[in-house]
């Protein structure tokens, strides 16, 4: 699970490139686009100008660059001709990028034009416990620890946090140990090492944690049709604290702000 420091340079890298993914999309006006078409854009960029591998297309038989997880999907949602984003949606893109043999991961809810206020405020909250989180990661502190903030933050404002999906250890392989949950005691679990590398991210539902999967086999959904959100980063511990690997330009000296 302790990475080298010559590893975690390369892990930096597909995080800066992974970080510049996002930064395309931001530039995108997505209404009126189907999920098909972001992902052929996404992957289009990530294969032809960043000259890199979207990792997650062929990834347990997955036939895609990115999820696409909008309203009431919670994660691993397919790209189709289909889906159409409307003003009004929010909408989470997850994708991981490999350059050089390291993986990045990180995903992103984004708001499409103007969304009601009870949707803008889940999508603000769940970035906020992404970052409540992060700040948790040091050496010495405790999985259980970043956990334990994550859910208090999501209790606090009335929302509930998905259990059956969590972060992961990342490297060379896309999913590796540890299991990173977004609930727990403080003082519990794994205790972090400098040069540990994994992912955060919270998935925060609108009603309850109940989730199912849909007749597709991927797409993970809210049993109650409310909303979800979610945001992740791939960080790593170092001597003094974390550092975020994918971190984005926008995020640099501001926190808690989707």
């Amino acid at each position: 699970m302790v990475k080298r420091p010559d590893e975690i340079e390369k892990l930096g890298e597909a995080g800066r490139l992974l970080a510049s993914v996002f930064h395309m999309l931001d530039q995108m006006p997505l209404a009126g686009l189907s999920t098909l078409a972001v992902n052929d854009r996404v992957e289009d960029h990530i294969v032809n100008e960043l000259r890199a591998r979207p990792a997650s297309k062929g990834q347990y038989g997955y036939g895609y660059v990115l999820n696409c997880s909008r309203n009431h999907v919670v994660c691993h949602g397919v790209p189709s001709a289909d889906d159409i984003l409307a003003a009004g949606d929010i909408v989470n893109f997850d994708i991981t990028l490999e350059k050089n043999g390291y993986i990045a991961d990180s995903s992103k809810t984004y708001l499409i034009d103007e969304v009601a206020p009870a949707a803008r405020r889940l999508v603000q909250t769940t970035y906020e416990a992404l970052w409540h989180g992060i700040r948790q990661v040091r050496p010495g502190a405790h999985l259980g620890d970043i956990g334990h903030v994550i859910e208090s933050h999501a209790k606090r404002n009335g929302y509930s946090v998905v259990r059956e999906y969590c972060g992961h250890g990342i490297g060379r392989e896309m999913h590796e140990d540890p299991q990173v949950l977004h609930f727990g005691k403080p003082g519990t679990g794994l205790r972090l090492k400098e040069g540990m590398v994994f992912t955060i991210e919270p998935m925060l539902n609108q009603g309850g944690a109940k989730v199912k999967t849909e007749d597709d086999g991927w797409s993970v959904v809210t049993t109650d049709g409310k909303l979800s959100a979610q945001f992740e980063h791939t960080v790593a511990v170092t001597a003094t604290g974390v550092r975020v690997l994918t971190l984005r330009a926008e995020e640099r000296g501001r926190r808690d702000r989707p």
